[in-house]
């Protein structure tokens, strides 16, 4: 066998690999003659990204086996510093691989922490009879990576070995050399056609139910055909001649009517907006999510709705996820902090002025927002600001939330306190974060795993009512 000296940086000879027997250097550790003699298991080699979306990844691999390249870690090195989640997820996964270390020798196979019969090791050798680095002509990390996993391909033939990655472009080029390639798929759903829509359309019921919901306000949810209904979920409800909206209340267990409310003069436009604002205002709901393309109004009605209820509150919070433009950090923009802010938090800002252009000047509703400001009632800061802190009797606004990992939904979720409302709004087909998909992103994950839950309730909105020019770009281009 042969390989690539890697001390060259533009390697070009080619020299004898000479081979030396492995010498045990923990009592701890798994031997190659035993681990080859093993029940036959994947090897899965983990590049950068995986890490940098979720921590915790090495332990999700059920009972298979988990090697990390040597030039992620040195990448990782680049990203331990700063305050964004990257930072954390790579400062948490760090401290992971250091408390396995402290008995053990990481370049031998050693037991992972909370699986049943995984291994894990960090991989040194990136030289391989096939070299990443001459194919493409760069000794860029991402070839050193698949150089690994190349050379576990040789070290175990009778393994399967699957490289992991968020990115793309990598998973593309370890394919066109043979190697097996998957995404990450843990917190990833499957079928994001199918994802939860929050509203169910009946017609052809008897005119009776209809009369019935709005004469006694309620019926019964065999009434309208349905057994045991999701909590939370919105119905539009016709016959031939009439229509009602309602939704089922997990608490009474009926299918209530809705009206048509509005908050801070902002009026719905259809049934979808409707049953938005009903879930802002409900106060037995304590978490909400609006998805929808843009100019269906989700930011707006969100916005109107937590005003229009903001005495329950000590204090609205509207944040949003910075995703630079061009991949360019904050710092290049010029001014202090709130200077470079304001062009991530305009969009919300936007909203504000809209709501506060329903009243004139004079009105105590236009002076009430500009004083909310003024003293911090209302507060628009980046998500950043989130991490660390316990938030208690807000009502929190979270916006482009398909821009966040499964793991960022769970921290902002979990910093809520007592009477603390929490609305994530967002397009899960928009999506500006490198290595997210429709699949992957918080926002759908959220959806998916907890829309069987009371305090619960979720719409997605498909009518743009932003102006006749917004929807024909959405309908043609």
């Amino acid at each position: 066998m042969s390989y690539i000296d890697l001390a060259d940086p533009k390697p070009s000879k080619v020299k004898k690999a000479v081979t030396k027997p492995a010498k045990a250097k923990s009592s701890k550790p798994i031997s190659v003659a035993a681990f080859k003699a093993s029940p036959v298991r994947k090897i899965f080699v983990l590049d950068t990204s995986v890490i940098l979306y979720n921590h915790n990844c090495i332990n999700t691999f059920d009972d298979n086996d988990v090697a990390l390249p040597i030039t992620v870690l040195e990448e990782l090195d680049n990203f331990k510093k700063g305050n964004d989640n990257i930072n954390f997820e790579a400062r948490e996964f760090i401290r992971i691989i250091d408390r396995m270390s402290e008995n053990n020798t990481l370049t031998d196979w050693i037991p992972l922490e909370k699986t049943s019969g995984g291994k894990f090791k960090v991989i040194m050798n990136e030289r391989s009879m096939l070299d990443a680095r001459l194919i493409f002509d760069d000794n860029k990390p991402d070839h050193r990576i698949l150089n690994a996993a190349l050379s576990l391909t040789q070290e175990f033939p009778d393994r399967r070995v699957v490289l992991v990655s968020k990115d793309i472009n990598l998973r593309l080029k370890a394919k066109s050399l043979n190697i097996t390639a998957e995404d990450y798929l843990t917190g990833k759903i499957k079928n994001v056609e199918g994802l939860y829509t929050g509203i169910s359309n009946i017609t052809g019921l008897p005119s009776s139910v209809i009369d019935k919901l709005y004469t006694q306000g309620w019926c019964k949810p065999k009434d309208i055909g349905v057994k045991n209904p999701t909590p939370n979920l919105y119905f539009v409800l016709k016959n031939t001649n009439n229509s009602a909206l309602a939704y089922f209340n997990a608490v009474t267990e009926k299918i209530e009517r809705i009206e048509k409310r509005t908050a801070f003069r902002i009026m719905p436009r259809n049934a979808e907006q409707v049953f938005a604002m009903h879930a802002v205002l409900n106060p037995d709901v304590k978490l909400v999510t609006l998805q929808g393309v843009a100019g269906t109004g989700k930011t707006l009605i969100a916005l109107a709705a937590a005003l229009e209820q903001k005495r329950n509150f000590k204090q609205v919070f509207l944040a949003r996820p910075i995703v630079p433009l061009s991949n360019k950090d904050i710092g290049y923009l010029p001014g202090d902090i709130k200077s470079k802010m304001n062009p991530y938090m305009e969009p919300l800002n936007d909203n504000l002025k809209f709501i506060q252009s329903q009243y004139s000047e004079k009105d105590k509703e236009f002076k009430s927002i500009t004083d909310s400001l003024e003293n911090e009632k209302i507060v628009v800061q980046p998500l950043a600001y989130i991490r660390g802190r316990s938030i208690s009797n807000v009502c929190f606004i979270v916006d482009e939330a398909q821009n966040l990992t499964p793991h960022e939904i769970k921290t902002i979720i979990t910093r809520a306190g007592q009477n603390t409302k929490i609305i994530f709004t967002g397009d899960i087909y928009q999506i500006d974060t490198p290595y997210l998909d429709a699949q992957s992103n918080g926002l759908s994950y959220l959806i998916d795993k907890i829309k069987h839950h009371a305090i619960y309730a979720h719409v997605r909105l498909e009518k743009g009512e932003r102006s006749e020019l917004a929807n024909l770009a959405n309908d043609l281009l």
